[in-house]
C-alpha cells in the first residue's frame, strides 16, 4: 500500500501566484493543493534538508521549506541506445553526416548488453535529476542486418523493464525507409511493434524518396494504432522542408496530436515568408515540435564562417502560433553531442539563452516545455501536480522558477511511482557570509 505524505512551505512556480503550498498524497495520488496564507512553523513537519535518503522514505510530514516543487520533467527527445558510447566512436568534423557515418560504421560491434548497460545508466540518470518519462528514439540500421537492427530493441526493452520503478521509457525506433529493401524493414518494423515499442520514427529528410517514406510511415502507424515521432529538417538548407508533406499526411490520417516533430533546423534558415507558412500548417495538423538546443547548437552551421548559422528552430513563433513546443537532451556524450547528462533543466537554461526567452515573464514558459508541454506530445494522462493526478515530482533547491535556471541547484529531491526514488547529498548550508559569525558549508 502506498504510503501518504503530506508537505508544507513547498513553492509551484506553474501554479498560479507566488504564494507557497500545502500538498497532501494518499494512495499515490495528489489528494490535494491548498495554497497558504502564510509560512507553517511545524514540529510536526520535519525539514526536508534534515532527512536523510532512508529518514525520508519514512517520513510522513515534511517541511520543504520554500523549495521550489515541479511534475516530474519529461524528456521527450533522447538516444539512450547512443548515450555514452564517445569513448568509442568520435566526430572529428562535428556535423551530422559525420557522426551518422561513425555510427553505423561501429554499431554492428557493440553488445546487446553493452546497448542495454548505456541505456540502464542514462535513463536512471536523468532521474537523478527529475525526469521521471523519456521518449528515446532507437538507431535500427536494417540494411545492416536484421540482427544487428534487433539487438538494440531488445536490450531497450530489457532495460525498460529493470528501470521500470524509478522511470518510464518510450521506445521510437527510426525507421529509415529505403525503397530497396521494402519489404524487409516493413516485415522488420512489424515486429517490433509487435514486441512492444511505442510509436514509429525516422529521418525522413534523410531518405532516398522522403515523402514515399512518409507515407509508409504512416501505412505502418495506422495500421497499429501509433503514434509518430520523426527526426524533421535537421538541416541548415532552407530547401529542405519535410515538415510540409508531414503535415499533409497528419491531416489526411487525423493524426492532430498523435504526431512529433523534432529539429526543424532548417525552418530558422528560410525566408520569414515561408516559415509562416509552414509554423501555421503545423498549428492547424496539430504536430508537437521538440527543440534539441544543446546537440543542433553543436552540430549545426558547420560549413559557416563569421555569422554561423547555430540550428535552433524558430522556438517563439512555434510558440506564438500554439505549437506544442518541448525542450529536450537528444544526445548525450556520444558521436552527435560530446557532453550533456540527460538534465533537461540544463536544456530549459540553454533554450532560455539560445531562443531569447529570459524576461521573467518567459520563465513560466520555459519550465512548461520541460513538463507539461512533452506531457501533451508524449500523450501522458492525468499529469501535473492536480487533485487524483499521480504524485510524481521533484524537489529542487531554488525559492522560485527564475532562480532554477539562474543556479542550476544540483540538489534534488525526486518522488515517483508512491515513493521517494532519489535524493542528492548535496545540501545548501550557510548564513550571510559578511556576519561576525558566518560558516560556509556544503555537505
Amino acid at each position: 500500500m502506498p504510503a501518504d505524505l503530506e508537505a508544507v512551505n513547498a513553492r509551484l512556480p506553474l501554479a498560479q501566484g507566488d504564494g507557497l503550498f500545502k500538498l497532501t498524497i494518499r494512495d499515490g495520488k495528489w489528494s490535494s493543493i491548498e495554497a497558504q496564507e502564510e509560512i507553517v512553523v511545524s514540529d510536526r513537519h520535519v525539514p526536508i534538508s534534515k532527512l536523510n535518503f532512508e529518514e525520508l522514505r519514512s517520513a510522513r510530514e515534511i517541511d520543504l521549506q520554500e523549495r521550489v516543487l515541479l511534475p516530474g520533467f519529461v524528456d521527450v527527445h533522447m538516444h539512450l541506445d547512443k548515450a555514452y558510447s564517445i569513448a568509442h566512436v568520435r566526430n572529428r568534423s562535428g556535423t551530422l553526416l559525420e557522426a551518422i557515418e561513425n555510427y553505423r560504421s561501429i554499431a554492428p560491434t557493440f553488445s546487446k548488453e553493452s546497448i542495454r548497460e548505456r541505456i540502464v545508466k542514462a535513463a536512471l540518470r536523468a532521474a537523478s535529476f527529475g525526469s521521471l518519462m523519456l521518449r528515446s528514439h532507437l538507431d535500427v540500421p536494417f540494411h545492416l542486418g536484421r540482427e544487428v537492427a534487433l539487438r538494440t530493441v531488445e536490450a531497450a526493452l530489457e532495460a525498460r523493464e529493470i528501470v521500470k520503478e524509478f522511470v518510464d521509457i518510450q521506445y521510437f525506433p527510426m525507421y529509415f525507409y529505403d525503397p530497396a529493401i521494402k519489404r524487409g524493414l516493413t516485415e522488420f518494423a512489424e515486429e517490433t511493434l509487435q514486441m512492444g515499442v511505442d510509436g514509429v520514427g525516422g529521418a525522413p529528410h534523410l531518405a532516398p524518396d522522403p515523402e514515399e517514406g512518409i507515407r509508409w510511415a504512416f501505412q505502418l502507424a495506422t495500421a497499429f494504432g501509433r503514434p509518430i515521432d520523426f527526426h524533421c529538417d535537421e538541416s541548415d538548407n532552407p530547401e529542405v522542408k519535410t515538415i510540409d508533406a508531414y503535415c499533409d499526411q497528419v491531416l489526411i490520417h487525423g493524426y492532430a496530436g498523435r504526431a512529433a516533430a523534432g529539429h526543424l533546423c532548417s525552418l530558422s534558415a528560410m525566408a520569414q515568408e515561408e516559415a509562416d507558412r509552414l509554423i501555421a500548417k503545423m498549428a492547424e495538423a496539430g504536430i508537437g515540435a521538440v527543440t534539441l538546443p544543446a546537440v543542433n547548437l553543436y552540430l549545426q552551421g558547420r560549413g559557416d564562417q563569421g555569422n554561423v548559422r547555430r540550428g535552433l528552430t524558430r522556438v517563439k513563433e512555434l510558440v506564438n502560433a500554439g505549437v506544442p513546443v518541448a525542450a529536450a537532451s537528444d544526445n548525450i556524450q556520444d558521436p552527435f553531442h560530446p557532453f550533456g547528462r540527460g538534465d533537461v533543466l540544463q536544456i530549459g537554461l540553454m533554450t532560455a539563452y539560445a531562443a531569447h526567452l529570459a524576461r521573467e515573464e518567459d520563465i513560466v514558459t520555459v519550465l512548461r516545455m520541460l513538463t507539461h508541454l512533452p506531457a501533451t506530445i508524449a500523450g501522458i494522462p492525468d499529469y501535473g501536480v492536480s487533485s487524483g493526478n499521480p504524485a510524481s515530482f521533484v524537489v529542487l533547491d531554488a525559492v522560485s522558477g527564475e532562480e532554477l535556471f539562474q543556479e542550476l541547484p544540483a540538489t534534488r529531491w525526486v518522488y515517483n511511482k508512491t515513493r521517494w526514488i532519489y535524493a542528492s547529498e548535496l545540501k545548501r548550508q550557510w548564513t550571510d557570509p559578511l556576519s561576525d559569525n558566518a560558516t560556509v558549508s556544503v555537505k
